[in-house]
């Protein structure tokens, strides 16, 4: 099974960017889809986006759309999360997960569609 870490948090300004990586060991990384999570203190945990390179499939959550972009680089296992313009509500943890199951459209913002997680990479955007 494949397992998975998490890195690239930090503290930044607003209007700032930050890239996420999520490194993935065991398993064929080839195999899993994988899908960036958040939280934040109080909040529920909510999907931010998702990436399956075998699929050519790629989504986001609406509140990132154009600021952010989910990449996968094959040979070094990793998925990447380039956030920009970041925004004080993009504070919280943020978390990737795998699924080698294919994960339909209406549960890819679910968490409860990816067995796999890393753990947590914490991102404060404040002046």
């Amino acid at each position: 099974d494949v397992q998975l870490q998490a890195s690239g948090g930090g503290l930044v300004q607003p209007g700032g960017s930050l890239r996420l990586s999520c490194a993935a060991s065991g398993g064929t990384f080839d195999d899993y889809a994988i899908g960036w999570f958040r939280q934040a203190p109080g909040r529920q945990r909510e999907g931010v986006a998702f990436i399956s390179p075998t699929e050519n499939r790629i989504w986001y959550r609406d509140s990132v759309k154009g600021r952010f972009t989910i990449s996968s680089d094959n040979a070094k296992k990793t998925v990447y999360l380039q956030m920009n313009n970041l925004k004080p509500e993009d504070t919280a943890d943020y978390y990737c997960a795998a699924s080698r199951q294919r994960i339909i459209l209406s549960q890819i913002r679910r968490g409860e569609s990816y067995p796999y997680w890393g753990q947590g990479t914490q991102v404060t955007v404040s002046s």
